[in-house]
């Protein structure tokens, strides 16, 4: 069995923002600064991982929710780490909690959610990034030549 820790990249995290039939994905957050809040999902990237498949992964194992990461809507970085959100599109699934990171997973209606107080403005802000219509960077497939060129390029 792999050791989860030590097979977590504490630099690189993920989110994203998932709109099905105008309503919003968000988990209330169990700990930490988010505690108690109604945050879009997201983790950190297992080590080898490609942010799309880390996304994916993320939603599943917090949410029950399958989702295809589309257009990059947001990227926040510093000298220690950095996170990417997606605009995710839902695949299936049936919205549930994991009880571990959240205890309740809910669709709700994104100008609901844009007005919610237990909605922190980092969420609003990537659902109004999300619902927006620009697409900004965009996902284009390319095969890397050397082994520091990924299989994927988000550039304008």
């Amino acid at each position: 069995m792999i050791n989860e820790k030590a097979n977590t990249d504490w630099g690189k995290s993920v989110t994203a923002v998932v709109i099905k039939e105008g309503k919003v994905l968000l988990a209330r957050h169990t700990y930490g600064g988010g505690k108690g809040k109604l945050i879009i999902p997201g983790g950190y990237v297992n080590v080898g991982e490609s942010p799309q498949d880390a996304v994916v992964r993320e939603f599943l194992e917090e949410t029950g929710i399958t989702v295809e990461p589309k257009d990059v809507i947001g990227i926040r970085f510093n000298t220690n780490d950095w996170y990417v959100a997606f605009r995710a599109e839902y695949v299936c699934g049936v919205a549930t909690s994991d009880n571990d990171e959240n205890s309740e997973v809910l669709w709700v209606d994104i100008n609901e959610a844009l007005e919610m107080d237990d909605v922190p403005g980092l969420t609003k802000r990537l659902i109004e990034s999300a619902v927006s219509g620009k697409t900004g960077l965009c996902f284009n497939e390319y095969v890397g030549s050397t082994k520091y060129a990924p299989n994927s390029l988000f550039c304008l």
